[in-house]
C-alpha cells in the first residue's frame, strides 16, 4: 500500500520573514565589513573587535538569562493539564476562541521577543562592563563611606545595571505568569480573599522574594552610595539631611525589603500568600513614602533650613575639595597684584614680544577676508580660523591660519565622477600674523595662493588636504580618472594619491559590499574604479576621531598645524569624563569629572590617527589603556615640532574658568554666602562673546613671552576687574593655571567699562558715525585685555566694510589704559600717543585738536610724530585710490588728510 505524503505549502509569512531578515542582514553585513576594514586601515582594529565581542557577549549572556527566566517561569506556570478551558465567543457566528490555547501558543514568542529586547538593552552597556573589568584605583577615598573613588566611577554603574536588569526580569516574570495562573484557575479573586493554588503560591512567593531581595541589594549597594550625588542641600553631594535622615531610612528600608522576602516565602509555604504578600508590599511602600519622602522633607524644613550654614558646613568642605580636584582647580596657582602699575613707554618697549603679537585681526572678519582673497575657486572654502604660534625667522609669532578645503556642494557640475573620483581634496593653508596690516588695511599673508607660497621660514611641501572639517563624501583614489590638484592660470594640474590611507577596493565581493554600504551602484558599475583603487571614508575630522575612539569626548575646535617637514596635521583634544565622581559639581549633561587625557594627531594627507596620552596619571585613561592595549602612545614620543603646537584645550578651560569664578572661594562660609563670586565678562555686542583670548605675552615675574589662554574676571553684577586667569601652553609650563588677583579695595576698569568709555569718546563716535553714513559698515573687533607687567592695556581694532563688498579692512586701532582712550591708524602710533616719550608716565593724550601746532606740541613729541605718520598714510592712500580709479575712497582720503593738516595748523 502506497502511503501518500501530503505536500505542505510554504506559508507566505515565511517568505516575508526571510525577506525581512535579508533586508536587515545584508546592509548590516556591508556595514560590518566596511567598519572592520576601516578600523584595520587606521590600526585601531582592537577597538572594533573588543567593542563588538563585548556587545555580543552581553547580548548572548543577557539574552540567555532572560530567555531561561521567562521561558522557565512560563513553562512551570503552564505545566500539567489545564482544568478548565476558557473560551470566548466571537460575535454572533457561534465560533469561540480558546483563550488558554492562545496564551500557550503565544507565550513562547512573547518571551523570546522580550529576551531579545533585554539583550539589546544590555549590549548597549559595553563600556560599563569593560571599565568595571579593567578598573583602576583613584588612590583617594570618599569622606563619608571611605570607599575608593574608583568604586563610584567603575563599580557603581555596573552594579546598578546588573541589579536593574535582574529586577526587570523578575517583574516581567510576574507580569507573564499571573495571567497564566488566572486563566488556569489557580488564582481566583473571591469576595473577601484571594484564593491561590499551593503550587502557584510557592512559585509566586519565590518571584516576590527575589524581587524584594533585589530591592534590598539596590538600596544597599546603589541607592546609599548615590547619596554622594544628591542635590538635596545647597551643594552636590550628601548633605545633612541625606546623612541624618535619608541614610537611616534607606538602611531601614533595606531591612524591610529583606523581611518582606522572608514574609512572602512564609506566606507561600502556609498557603496565605495573598495576605502575607499584601503586608510585605504595604510595609515596603509605607517605609518608602514616610522614611524616604516625608521624614527627610521634615528634617530639611524644620531642622536644617533655620541653621543651614551651621548644619551644612562640613559637607560644603567635602563638596569644595571634590569639585576642585575633579575639575583640576586644586592646582591653580594664585598670585596677588599690589595694584595696577603706572605703565610707561619703557614698560611697553620692555615687553616687545607681547606688543608684537597683539591680535588686531579677529577670526570672523579675517575669515571673510580670506574667503574673498584666497578661495580662488568657488569649490574651495575656508571653514574656520585657527589660532597658533610659530617661530618665524627667529621670532616667536602668533598667527591665524585657515585650511583651504574642498566643498563638493559648490562644484559646477555634481556628478559621481566629479564628487568621488576627480575632486578629492583641498589645497594648502592661508596664514597671517595677528598684528600686521597692509597699507590698504588688509592682512599680511605669510602663506598664500595655489600652490602655497611662503614669504617666511614656514613652507608647505605637501598641501593636499584629504581629511578636514568639511562634510566628507567617500572618494576613490588611484582610479583611471585623474585627480584634480589645483588650478594654474587657464590650466588645471592633476595628481595621483600616494598616501597610505584608504581601504583597498579589491575583489568583486568587497566592491559589492562597498557599493551597498555607500548606497551607490556606480561603485559597482564604474569602469574607472579598479581592484587597485582605494576608497577613503570617514574623512571629516570630528566624525573620524569619534569613530576611532568612541569612549572619549572631544573638544569643539580641532586646529591645523604646519609641521617642520611641510606636512599638514590636525590636532584634536580629547577628554575622559565621568558622571560618577562623588561630591563634585555637575554640569548640565551630568559630567562631574574631566581630564584632557589625550591629544589626537590626524595627518591631513593619509588620515593616520595617533593618540598621545597627555594625562598618564588619570585613572580613566589608565583603564582605557588596559581595555584597548596598543592604541595609545606616550606624550614623550610626540615629535618636537608638533609638541610645540600643543595648546591648553578650549572646552576644558572655559569650564574651569566658569567654575573658578565661584570655587576660588575655598572657605565654606564664603562659598555659602557667594560674597566674592566672580563672572567672566561678555562683550556688549549682540553676540555676547566672552572676553577669553589666546595671547603671546610675558607674564608678570616671568622672563620670556609665552602662548597663554587668558580670561578676565569681574565681581558678579559689577564691571570692574577683580582678577585674571591664564592657562599656559608652552614647554614645561604646559597645563598650569595661574590667577592674578587685584586688590578688592581699589578700582581697576573692566572690559565692559572700557567698552563704554570707547563708545562715549566723542572723536571715536564721530568717526564711526561718519563711516557708517557713507555706504560702509563699521565692524568693532574683539576688545583685547593685555596684561603688561602689572598693568592692563586694552586694544580694540575697528574694521570698515563697504555695503557692496565682503572684505573688511582694518582702519583704526583703539587703545585704552586706565581712564584714557586714543584711536590711531596703527598700534604703534596709538601707543606713542598714549604713553608719550620713553620713560615718561602715562598721560591723558587724546586725538590732537586744531590748536595743537607743531610749535606747541614739539617736533620730538610722539603725538606729533604719530600725526605726521597719519598724514603720510592718508596721502599714500589717496594716490593709490586715484591710480585704481576708486574716487569715493580718494575723496574720503583727501578729506581726512585735510583734517590732519588742520590739526597740525598748516592749512
Amino acid at each position: 500500500m502506497t502511503k501518500t505524503v501530503p505536500i505542505r505549502r510554504t506559508s507566505p509569512a515565511v517568505f516575508l520573514i526571510a525577506g525581512a531578515l535579508a533586508f536587515l542582514f545584508v546592509p548590516s553585513m556591508s556595514g560590518f565589513f566596511a567598519d572592520l576594514w576601516w578600523f584595520r586601515e587606521i590600526g585601531y582594529e582592537v577597538v572594533f573587535i573588543r567593542e563588538l565581542t563585548t556587545r555580543i557577549a552581553l547580548f548572548v549572556g543577557a539574552g540567555l538569562v532572560a530567555a531561561v527566566m521567562l521561558l522557565g517561569n512560563l513553562r512551570y506556570a503552564q505545566r500539567g493539564v489545564v482544568p478548565e478551558t476558557v473560551a470566548v465567543q466571537l460575535g454572533t457566528s457561534g465560533q469561540t476562541l480558546d483563550v488558554t490555547a492562545s496564551v500557550r501558543r503565544f507565550s513562547k514568542p512573547v518571551a523570546i521577543a522580550l529576551s531579545i529586547f533585554m539583550a539589546l538593552s544590555a549590549s548597549a552597556s559595553w563600556e560599563r562592563l569593560l571599565l568595571w573589568a579593567n578598573r583602576s584605583s583613584f588612590n583617594s577615598v570618599d569622606p563619608i563611606f571611605g570607599r575608593d573613588v574608583g568604586f563610584y566611577v567603575f563599580s557603581l554603574p555596573f552594579l546598578s545595571g546588573v541589579i536593574a536588569l535582574l529586577s526587570t526580569l523578575v517583574l516581567l516574570c510576574l507580569v507573564l505568569v499571573i495571567p497564566v495562573y488566572s486563566l488556569r484557575g489557580d488564582i481566583v479573586a473571591l469576595p473577601k480573599r484571594l484564593r491561590i493554588e499551593p503550587s502557584a503560591g510557592r512559585h509566586l512567593s519565590i518571584l516576590l522574594a527575589a524581587f524584594f531581595i533585589l530591592m534590598a541589594l539596590s538600596l544597599w549597594f546603589v541607592d546609599i552610595p548615590r547619596l554622594l550625588f544628591s542635590s538635596t542641600g545647597p551643594l552636590i553631594g550628601a548633605s545633612y539631611t541625606d546623612l541624618n535622615a535619608l541614610l537611616p531610612a534607606l538602611r531601614f528600608s533595606t531591612l524591610v525589603a529583606v523581611a518582606g522576602a522572608v514574609l512572602v516565602i512564609v506566606g507561600g509555604i502556609r498557603r496565605q500568600l495573598g495576605w502575607y504578600g499584601f503586608i510585605a508590599v504595604a510595609a515596603y511602600a509605607i517605609t518608602g513614602v514616610l522614611g524616604r519622602g516625608v521624614f527627610p522633607s521634615v528634617i530639611q524644613r524644620f531642622v536644617v533650613a533655620p541653621t543651614e550654614l551651621t548644619r551644612e558646613t562640613p559637607y560644603l568642605v567635602h563638596h569644595l575639595e571634590a569639585t576642585r580636584h575633579a575639575w583640576g582647580l586644586d592646582s591653580v596657582e594664585s598670585r596677588d597684584l599690589d595694584g595696577e602699575a603706572n605703565l610707561t613707554l619703557a614698560n611697553i618697549q620692555a615687553n616687545g614680544p607681547t606688543i608684537d603679537n597683539v591680535r588686531l585681526w579677529d577670526r570672523a572678519p579675517l575669515l571673510r577676508t580670506f574667503g574673498q582673497l584666497q578661495e580662488i575657486r568657488t569649490y574651495y572654502d575656508f571653514l574656520n580660523i585657527d589660532d597658533d604660534r610659530y617661530w618665524i625667522d627667529g621670532k616667536y609669532r602668533q598667527v591665524l591660519l585657515s585650511p583651504r578645503e574642498l566643498n563638493v556642494a559648490s562644484l559646477p557640475t555634481r556628478t559621481f565622477i566629479n564628487e568621488h573620483l576627480t575632486f578629492t581634496h583641498g589645497m594648502g593653508v592661508t596664514m597671517s600674523p595677528v598684528n600686521q596690516v597692509t597699507g590698504q588695511g588688509l592682512p599680511v599673508l605669510f602663506v598664500k595662493d595655489l600652490p602655497p607660497v611662503s614669504s617666511v621660514s614656514i613652507s608647505v611641501t605637501r598641501p593636499q588636504i584629504y581629511y578636514g572639517e568639511m562634510a566628507d563624501p567617500f572618494i576613490f583614489v588611484k582610479t583611471k580618472q585623474r585627480e584634480f590638484d589645483y588650478p594654474a592660470g587657464d590650466e588645471n594640474l592633476y595628481s595621483s594619491y600616494e598616501g597610505a590611507g584608504g581601504v583597498p577596493v579589491g575583489n568583486v565581493f568587497r566592491r559589492l559590499l562597498l557599493a551597498m554600504h555607500f548606497g551607490s551602484m556606480n561603485v559597482m558599475l564604474s569602469g574607472d574604479i579598479t581592484s587597485e583603487s582605494k576608497v577613503l571614508y570617514h574623512r571629516k575630522i570630528s566624525a573620524r576621531v569619534r569613530k576611532a575612539l568612541p569612549f572619549l569626548q572631544f573638544d569643539r575646535d580641532p586646529y591645523m598645524v604646519v609641521a617642520t617637514d611641510g606636512t599638514l596635521k590636525w590636532m584634536q583634544d580629547a577628554y575622559t569624563t565621568t558622571r560618577y565622581y562623588p561630591y563634585s559639581f555637575r554640569t548640565q549633561d551630568g559630567t562631574t569629572y574631566m581630564r584632557n587625557a589625550v591629544k589626537v594627531v590626524i595627518d591631513a594627507y593619509d588620515g593616520t590617527i595617533t593618540s598621545y596620552v597627555a594625562e598618564p596619571t588619570d585613572p580613566l585613561i589608565q583603564t582605557w589603556e588596559k581595555v584597548f592595549p596598543g592604541i595609545f602612545t606616550p606624550m614623550d614620543s610626540m615629535p618636537a615640532d608638533l609638541r610645540a603646537h600643543v595648546r591648553y584645550p578650549d572646552d576644558l578651560y572655559r569650564l574651569q574658568a566658569e567654575l573658578y569664578a565661584t570655587y576660588h572661594m575655598d572657605e565654606p562660609v564664603d562659598f555659602y554666602h557667594r560674597e566674592d563670586q566672580w563672572q567672566i565678562p561678555v562683550a556688549t555686542r549682540e553676540d555676547g562673546v566672552p572676553f577669553m583670548r589666546h595671547i603671546v605675552m610675558r607674564l608678570p615675574d616671568e622672563p620670556e613671552a609665552e602662548y597663554i589662554y587668558m580670561a578676565p574676571f569681574t565681581p558678579r553684577g559689577k564691571d570692574n576687574l577683580a582678577a585674571w586667569m591664564v592657562a599656559r601652553s608652552d614647554g614645561e609650563h604646559y597645563g598650569k593655571l595661574r590667577v592674578y588677583r587685584l586688590p578688592r579695595q581699589s578700582l581697576v576698569f573692566g572690559p565692559r567699562q572700557i567698552e563704554n568709555r570707547i563708545n562715549q569718546d566723542t572723536e571715536i563716535s564721530r568717526q564711526v558715525s561718519l563711516w557708517d553714513q557713507r555706504g560702509s559698515e563699521v565692524i568693532r573687533g574683539d576688545l583685547l585685555v593685555i596684561p603688561i607687567d602689572r598693568g592692563l592695556l586694552y586694544v580694540q581694532p575697528l574694521y570698515l566694510q563697504s555695503d557692496g563688498g565682503r572684505i573688511p579692512e582694518l582702519k583704526r586701532v583703539v587703545i585704552a589704559y586706565q581712564n584714557q582712550v586714543v584711536m590711531r591708524e596703527t598700534l604703534e602710533a596709538g601707543l606713542s600717543a598714549m604713553f608719550g616719550e620713553s620713560g615718561g608716565a602715562a598721560r591723558p593724550v587724546q586725538v590732537a585738536t586744531v590748536g595743537d601746532t607743531p610749535a606747541a606740541m614739539g617736533a620730538g613729541d610722539p603725538a606729533f610724530q604719530a600725526l605726521l605718520s597719519e598724514v603720510k598714510s592718508r596721502y599714500q592712500g589717496a594716490i593709490e585710490a586715484q591710480r585704481s580709479g576708486d574716487w569715493a575712497r580718494y575723496g574720503e582720503e583727501i578729506r581726512l588728510l585735510g583734517e590732519l593738516l588742520d590739526r597740525l595748523g598748516v592749512r
